[in-house]
C-alpha cells in the first residue's frame, strides 16, 4: 500500500489490509498481546450480526444513498402475537440470506429521529452538509518509525482543513469520560497527522455527538472541539503507542503477562 489517499477502499478491506489503525494502537495501549489476539482471535458471526445503531447512524448521516442497500426495514409487527412473531422472523431470515443488516420498525422511527436531530443543530448541519469527502482512507509512513499508519475519517471537508467525527453517545452529559475511556484524543492527535502528512495543513478535528437517549422529548446534540490541553496529550499518547509497537514489530516480542492491581478501595482498607 502506497502512502496516499485512497477513495475506493471498502470498508472491510481498510481493517483487514495492511497499516496501523487508531483502534490498533488502543489494543497496543492494553499490551500488544491484545493487538495480536484481535488480529488472530476466531469471530462468532453470529453475534455481530445484530444491528450496530452507530453504524446505521453513521451511513444515514454520512452517505445517505448507501443506506438502502445495507440496511432493510422491518415490518411494523405485534410481537405478541404468532402472526407478528413470524413475519418478523421472516424478515430476519430474508436479511440474513440477503447479507443485509436488519432494523425494526421502532429503530428506524428512533434513527430517523436521531437524524432530523443532528440536522436541526447548526453547526452539525453545516458540516454534514459540506462537500467533502466520507470515509476515504489515508496512508502515510510516519517518520520516525518508517511505519505504516492509516486513518479512515468519517468525514472532512474539500475547501477547509476540518475533520468531522460522527459518535453516537449513550449520554452527553458522560461525554468528556468517553473521551478519556474511549480515547477519543488520540484519534483526534492521529487524524490530524494523517490529514497533515497528505495535505500539508493542520486541520481542525470536531466531534459532532448525537444521543441515543432522549432529553425533554429530544436527542440532545452537541458539536464539541477539545481543548489544547487534551489534544497535546493525545498527540503524546499516540507518539508513545506508536514506539512501542514499532519496538514489538522489530523485535517480534509482543508479550503476553499484564500487571493486575486490586482495586484502590481494597488497597486502602489493608493499609487502615
Amino acid at each position: 500500500m502506497e502512502p496516499g489517499i485512497y477513495h475506493d477502499i471498502s470498508n472491510h478491506d481498510y481493517h483487514t489490509g495492511p497499516g496501523v489503525s487508531k483502534s490498533q494502537l488502543d489494543d497496543i495501549a492494553i499490551s500488544p498481546a491484545i493487538y495480536q489476539w484481535r488480529k488472530h482471535a476466531p469471530v462468532d458471526e453470529e453475534k455481530t450480526a445484530a444491528l450496530d445503531m452507530g453504524t446505521a447512524l453513521h451511513c444515514l448521516l454520512l452517505e445517505p444513498d448507501e443506506f438502502s442497500k445495507r440496511f432493510e426495514i422491518g415490518p411494523e409487527v405485534n410481537r405478541r402475537t404468532t402472526a407478528g412473531r413470524e413475519e418478523e422472523k421472516q424478515f430476519l431470515e430474508r436479511c440474513k440470506q440477503a447479507g443485509i443488516t436488519p432494523i425494526t420498525h421502532d429503530d428506524d422511527r428512533k434513527l430517523n429521529l436521531m437524524r432530523d436531530s443532528a440536522m436541526a443543530h447548526t453547526g452539525a448541519r453545516w458540516l454534514l452538509e459540506a462537500e467533502g469527502f466520507c470515509e476515504s482512507s489515508i496512508y502515510w509512513q510516519d517518520e520516525e518509525t518508517e511505519e505504516l499508519c492509516r486513518i479512515r475519517p468519517d468525514k472532512f471537508l474539500k475547501h477547509q482543513p476540518v475533520i468531522a467525527d460522527v459518535k453516537k453517545v449513550a449520554d452527553m452529559e458522560r461525554f468528556a469520560r468517553h473521551v478519556e475511556e474511549f480515547r477519543y484524543h488520540v484519534q483526534d492527535a492521529m487524524y490530524r497527522e494523517g490529514y497533515l502528512k497528505q495535505y500539508g495543513e493542520y486541520p481542525l478535528f470536531v466531534f459532532i455527538a448525537v444521543s441515543e437517549t432522549v432529553n425533554c422529548g429530544r436527542y440532545p446534540v452537541r458539536v464539541f472541539e477539545l481543548e489544547q490541553q487534551d489534544v497535546e496529550a493525545g498527540f503524546n499518547e499516540f507518539r508513545k503507542n506508536l514506539t512501542t509497537y514499532h519496538e514489538c514489530i522489530a523485535t517480534g516480542n509482543w508479550g503476553g503477562v499484564e500487571r493486575l492491581a486490586r482495586p484502590e478501595w481494597a488497597r486502602r482498607r489493608d493499609s487502615l
